[in-house]
């Protein structure tokens, strides 16, 4: 195979991708992108109003990453390596946060149905929806409660926009792309 290097580097320059990762995720690795970004949005002298809105979506973002993934089902069984594809980019408008991942099919429609019901609702209501999520409770097996996606949509102010494409018996590969904008 032949790496084509330019090419992908003169693509990513054309996309205004600001950096883009392919493989596992951990809590250093998290850390890293968020000061590596932070870094970024300071010599590109972004409002603070801005930086801090990218900063809580991709904190939120790469947690998801990080606490939501299934196994890579192209892996073989012995090995515990999970992959995540992320890319954060910047457009005249707004940065574009983009993350997959795997996921089991099986939560697939509780993803999609929580996703759809906070992208129908408005600024209040998603106001509401978040105190509402965050006094009942509930803890999820990872140790969430549900609020990542509410908070993502809120700090955004657009909607998700994602993908779900099945990849065999047990596995989906989920996509989310964030706009986050003035």
């Amino acid at each position: 195979m032949t790496i084509k290097l330019l090419d992908f580097y003169n693509l990513m320059d054309q996309d205004d991708i600001i950096l883009s990762y392919k493989g596992d995720v951990s809590s250093d690795l998290v850390s890293s992108v968020l000061q590596i970004i932070e870094s970024k949005m300071d010599k590109l002298e972004e409002p603070s109003k801005i930086r801090k809105k990218v900063y809580n979506v991709l904190v939120e973002t790469l947690q998801n990453l990080y606490h939501h993934i299934a196994e890579n089902p192209g892996l073989s069984v012995k090995e515990e390596v999970s992959s995540v594809i992320f890319l954060i980019g910047k457009s005249e408008d707004y940065y574009i946060v983009s993350t997959g991942n795997f996921m089991e099919n099986e939560k697939v429609n509780q993803l999609k149905e929580r996703i759809n019901k906070i992208n129908d609702l408005d600024t209040l209501g998603l106001k509401e929806y978040y105190k509402k999520v965050l006094n009942n409770g509930i803890v999820s097996d990872k140790g969430g409660g549900g609020l990542g996606m509410i908070d993502i949509a809120r700090k955004s102010g657009h909607k998700l926009e994602y993908n779900f494409n099945k990849i065999d018996d047990q596995h989906t590969f989920f996509s989310l792309l964030v706009k986050i904008g003035e």
